[in-house]
């Protein structure tokens, strides 16, 4: 059962057993991990169809080391091309490619067992309640706009050394046809229930213009 259903040289017929098996556990696999993990429907979609195009990849490549070099090429340049994930798409994504290995040597078994325990596993430790840290501060993000008259280097210092234990500056922007600049800070409240009058001291130095503060995790990429 745990055998390679390749002997030798590929045949029409275990190609596409592989093929079957591999978009049908990647459907099964997107299905189970969509419970848990906040992404687009096209990420979902690509996570139900990466085993197959990686078995597919190392089905042919198999042996050739000149086509496996440029294959490793071409992936180099996909990850490149994308955008950074969340730790928990990166990860999927690398259980579907472990995944998609197995299906490439002819290991059926082995690509399903990847697949299956290895998502419901991540179910599990999602809803177990370890590596939390409910009363630690989170990492937020704290977007400033202000008027392009301010001089915004350290114009905001008194008031985060008093609301924030830590603060780092992650970008400026021009907005607003370039009268106004955004400031973005990495910020991490001393005391979250202190936020709103942290925000009601930024309006007046930056004249009351828009200020926001997102989760970190959420926007980060997007600043």
């Amino acid at each position: 059962m745990f055998d390679s259903i390749y002997s030798g040289a590929v045949t029409a017929p275990q190609f596409f057993i592989m093929a079957a098996a591999a978009v049908v556990s990647g459907v099964v696999y997107a299905i189970i991990m969509s419970f848990r993990i906040r992404s687009t429907k096209r990420f979902f979609i690509v996570a139900a169809i990466i085993p197959f195009a990686v078995a597919a990849v190392i089905t042919f490549v198999n042996g050739n080391i000149g086509a496996g070099v440029a294959i490793g090429g071409a992936f180099a340049l996909i990850r490149f091309r994308s955008a950074q994930g969340s730790a928990d798409e990166i990860a999927a994504i690398l259980i579907a490619m472990a995944s998609g290995i197995a299906f490439g040597m002819g290991y059926i078994a082995y690509g399903v067992v990847i697949l299956v325990c290895l998502s419901v596993l991540f179910m599990i430790l999602s809803f177990l309640p370890v590596f939390e840290h409910k009363n630690a501060a989170k990492d937020q993000l704290l977007r400033i706009t202000i008027p392009e008259s301010l001089e915004y280097h350290d114009a905001f210092n008194d008031v985060f050394v008093r609301y924030l234990s830590s603060f780092e500056s992650v970008g400026v922007k021009t907005t607003g046809m370039g009268s106004m600049f955004r400031l973005s800070f990495r910020i991490r409240m001393k005391r979250p229930g202190e936020e709103k009058a942290f925000i009601d001291e930024l309006r007046t130095k930056n004249g009351n213009l828009e200020i926001a503060i997102t989760p970190y995790e959420d926007v980060t990429g997007q600043l």
